[in-house]
């Protein structure tokens, strides 16, 4: 039998994709995080399913019961808020399940980052302005970033920066991107994208931090920095020039 880590989105039910609820509905148990994961998507479990939510549950104990269900012939669906590719805790159960030989596969979902550019109405990445753009987040309670890897460093690039799991340390944040990118520079920081209580801020490095903390938000955000949030002058794609040779 096989485990399927499956993207289940940023927030609402409807951006799941095809092949994810193709999943939940044919597994017999499923594992999610309750704190994250909307209820609506248990609504495809099979009936009579094991629904195991595992917000409090530690990796040990969740792996348990992906083996379990394995070894009781079982598949499983495995839902991960956003996208398994990042930021998901998704490697150390793969890790954990191939040193027991079970077998799993990851369905991809719609990541909160391009939710977060949806509520915006924006792309993050405008010709002649950025083309690049960095996915990162802060250490606090998380693991220690490696070497290389803090916002100064990243930030001489002065590339469209989005962050996760950050809104907590907004402050820590403005005062390691400033002097990089500039106290005019455009930010914005969305709160359970894509979901009904969905909380759009817009502002500068130099007064993000107050508007964040006057919303009084605190987890479930993601920051978007650089000059693509406000770009309004910029050449055309090359994609649909008609200079393009499209021999």
């Amino acid at each position: 039998m096989t485990v399927r880590f499956v993207g289940a989105g940023p927030g609402a039910a409807d951006l799941i994709t095809v092949r994810g609820r193709d999943v939940i509905a044919s597994s017999p148990v499923c594992l999610y995080a309750g704190s994250l994961v909307p209820d609506e998507l248990l609504e495809h479990c099979p009936a009579g399913a094991k629904l195991v939510n595992t917000a409090n549950m530690t990796l040990d104990g969740i792996v348990a019961e992906l083996v379990a269900a394995h070894r009781a012939g079982l598949d499983v669906a495995r839902l991960h808020s956003g996208d398994p590719s990042v930021f998901s805790a998704v490697a150390e159960q793969m890790r954990r399940l191939d040193a027991a030989g079970v077998p799993y596969e990851i369905v991809p979902g719609v990541p909160a980052f391009a939710a977060a550019a949806a509520a915006l109405n924006r792309e993050f990445t405008v010709p002649g302005v950025g083309q690049t753009v960095v996915l990162t987040r802060t250490s606090a309670r998380a693991t220690p970033m490696p070497e290389g890897e803090d916002l100064g460093t990243l930030g001489r690039s002065r590339a469209t920066m989005v962050l996760h799991l950050a809104v907590n340390r907004v402050e820590q944040v403005v005062d390691e991107l400033l002097p990089n990118y500039g106290p005019d520079c455009p930010v914005a920081v969305v709160a359970a994208a894509s979901r009904d209580d969905e909380v759009v801020l817009r502002g500068t490095l130099a007064d993000i931090a107050g508007r964040v903390r006057d919303a009084g938000i605190v987890r479930t955000a993601v920051i978007v920095v650089g000059e693509v949030l406000t770009a309004a002058e910029f050449p055309d794609s090359h994609l649909y020039s008609a200079d393009r040779c499209r021999a």
